[in-house]
């Protein structure tokens, strides 16, 4: 199995639909990439997203799964890019196929040789815009309607966004 890592908001803030979004409501940003990462993946790849939790003393790096995706928001006090880098580093040693999505440079550097190869981020939305194409040109007729933030599932974002303040996923 091959696996796709990205750095979330590196991808959000790489294209005009997520930065909108996210403008709005940064929950509905992050579950839409999840979702786009998801759909992306389906069958071929298995994914991870990876959101910079550092600033957040709450954050513990744990991995969570929504959609066959793991998510994930590094622990306080580390970057995403350390983060990354660290899973290319053991995917690299497993001799695992991974392709990392980023444009940080310094990232994409650190990362390649091996398995491990890199996509910017602009290369990433350009891909998932020609595969979310094909999926629209076979979808039956009203398969995808209504607003982007109505056909993200409440519970995902509600989700993502008690992870990304560090919080565990669901009240006790």
């Amino acid at each position: 199995m091959r696996r796709l890592v990205v750095d979330g908001y590196n991808v959000l803030h790489a294209d005009e639909r997520y930065r909108r979004l996210a403008a709005d409501d940064l929950d509905a940003a992050r579950a839409l990439l999840v979702e786009d990462v998801a759909a992306y993946c389906v069958g071929e790849l298995r994914g991870t997203v990876v959101f910079d939790g550092g600033d957040n003393p709450g954050a513990d790096g744990s991995p969570h799964h929504i959609a066959g995706v793991a998510v994930l928001f590094s622990r306080g006090g580390v970057s995403a890019d350390s983060v990354i880098e660290g899973l290319a580093a053991r995917a690299r040693e497993r001799g695992d196929r991974v392709t990392i999505v980023t444009s940080d440079a310094a990232t994409q550097w650190t990362v390649m040789g091996g398995e491990v190869s890199r996509m910017s981020s602009a290369e990433f939305v350009r891909a998932i815009r020609e595969t979310g194409a094909e999926w629209t040109g076979h979808a039956p007729v009203g398969l995808r309607k209504g607003a982007l933030q109505d056909r993200i599932d409440a519970s995902v974002k509600a989700v993502l966004s008690r992870w990304a303040r560090g919080m565990p996923p669901h009240e006790h």
